[in-house]
């Protein structure tokens, strides 16, 4: 059975995240009023940040090799931490951001914006890995073939549970009527797609379709991303009270992320083979498919024009608002304010305009 990106984590995030925001709510301001009268006394004074924590949203696999890059290099470190605990999911970051048991998540834009519109959960997205988002209709070249828009009318497509809402803004945008296609409810395995037994499959960019490329299958693919549903993902999440009293830390954080990707995306192989090798030694990866998810990450996921000017995990206006309105094409209403705070890359790269220039 194939391992997929797009399985238990969305699972979770969809159906545990009501009671997982509201408990974690109650924690937090019982942390918060606990811990007012020290909050001045923290690590910063003493020239350390002492430990922190990242809860990603996946195994460790090369989806977070600059993450990796960061820990292997000493940027942590350097930017004052003892330690920084990566955190393996599959998981919603948002609980565990709201409660404090984790000082950023990485996560999308569509999970923390559900959360932030249902449940008014204080937090936001601060950054992002990938200015473009991995979903994809995948087809093959020999059973389907969607490479068009107009292509998948007519056609059968296995759609999971979690992945209806944007299946449907996907229709919408595009003007596909539902009766048009064929929606076929489906698990995660990505295998009766492979057999033949239906035409196209929702999908990553950088999971089932690389099983596909792997397996000599020949993928066609036709990402969200430039079929109407633009929006970012890989998303640095942090707590509003965070962003508040805990700046200073946060920025050091991105500052060693920001060196992290910046190190990965000069040199792929190198982070895909360390994530092979150290971070994903127990998980039976493969340098094959970790090389090519990097490459992909790279060369089209984490980087465009945009961060070339104005640096990594920016998250232009523009792209807020097209994010705001793939969000609302997929029922979820809320103002780029609500959903985003740029503040803190904005004094990073102010204060560090070195770092801006990624590319070596």
């Amino acid at each position: 059975m194939t391992t997929t990106r797009s399985s238990s984590l969305r699972r979770r995030s969809i159906t545990r995240l009501g009671q997982g925001i509201a408990a974690a709510t109650i924690v937090t301001l019982a942390m918060t009023a606990c811990a007012s009268g020290d909050s001045d006394a923290g690590s910063e004074d003493s020239g350390s940040f002492g430990e922190a924590s990242i809860q990603l949203s996946w195994i460790k696999n090369t989806e977070f090799m600059g993450e990796f890059m960061a820990d292997k290099n000493g940027y942590f470190e350097e930017a004052g931490f003892d330690s920084v605990e990566l955190v393996p999911g599959p998981s919603a970051v948002e609980p565990v951001v709201i409660s404090g048991e984790a000082d950023l998540g990485i996560g999308n834009a569509i999970s923390t914006g559900t959360v932030i519109a249902s449940e008014g959960a204080p937090i936001k997205i601060i950054g992002a890995t990938y200015q473009k988002n991995p979903f994809t209709i995948l087809s093959l070249k020999s059973v389907g073939n969607i490479a068009t828009v107009d292509d998948i009318k007519g056609k059968t497509i296995g759609v999971q549970a979690s992945n209806l809402n944007l299946w449907e803004a996907f229709l919408k945008v595009n003007d596909i009527d539902e009766s048009e296609v064929t929606m076929l409810p489906v698990e995660y395995d990505p295998t009766p797609l492979f057999n033949g037994e239906v035409d196209g499959w929702f999908a990553y960019l950088t999971n089932e379709s690389l099983d596909a490329e792997l397996s000599g299958l020949e993928p066609v693919n036709l990402p969200l991303a430039d079929n109407g549903l633009p929006f970012v993902a890989e998303t640095f999440t942090a707590s509003d009270e965070a962003i508040e009293g805990d700046r200073e830390k946060l920025k050091a954080l991105l500052i060693a992320e920001i060196k992290g990707w910046t190190d990965a995306i000069n040199d792929p192989e190198a982070a895909a083979a360390y994530t092979v090798d150290t971070y994903g030694a127990d998980l039976s990866l493969t340098i094959e498919k970790e090389n090519l998810q990097a490459s992909i990450q790279a060369t089209d996921l984490v980087v465009s024009a945009e961060t070339e000017e104005n640096g990594l995990f920016t998250i232009s206006e523009s792209m807020q608002e097209e994010s705001i309105a793939t969000l609302a094409a997929a029922g979820i209403d809320l103002t780029a304010d609500q959903l985003f705070d740029m503040s803190l890359l904005a004094e990073i790269y102010e204060e560090n305009p070195e770092l801006i220039a990624y590319a070596k």
